[in-house]
């Protein structure tokens, strides 16, 4: 038997669609809340990669549902409430705008600015 190693974190029927195909697996569950955060956390990356390679409209469609699943899941583990991201979200639109200008940033003076993207393996600041 041909092994293919994963080492991530799955949905939930993945184990079942793994058996339909006469297949074995192994898994574990994720008992560590900082573990759980963390795969998470690349689960939001690997997703992400997935919706920017969709090449027609309906897999754009199924890949941004997967991205809204992990989303809510760590939304979920965060307990962040619908009104707390929904703020977020009119907050961070009145403070940057949208993207209905289309515009491309070439280059711009260095002013100190920091992007607010971290690198991968950074626990989440607890809120409150």
């Amino acid at each position: 038997m041909n092994r293919v190693f994963y080492n991530k974190l799955i949905r939930d029927k993945i184990p079942q669609k793994i058996l339909n195909n006469k297949g074995k697996y192994k898994t574990r569950v994720i008992s560590d809340d900082q573990e759980f955060e963390q795969e998470l956390l690349k689960k939001v990356l690997e997703e992400a990669s997935a919706v920017s390679r969709a090449r027609t409209g309906g897999d754009l469609v199924e890949e941004l549902a997967d991205l809204v699943a992990v989303i809510q899941a760590l939304q979920k583990h965060e307990k962040i409430t619908d009104k707390e991201l929904k703020e977020a979200v009119s907050r961070n639109f009145a403070k940057k705008g949208g993207f209905s200008k289309r515009l491309f940033l070439h280059w711009s003076s260095d002013t100190g600015y920091k992007s607010n993207e971290s690198p991968q393996g950074t626990r989440i600041k607890k809120r409150g």
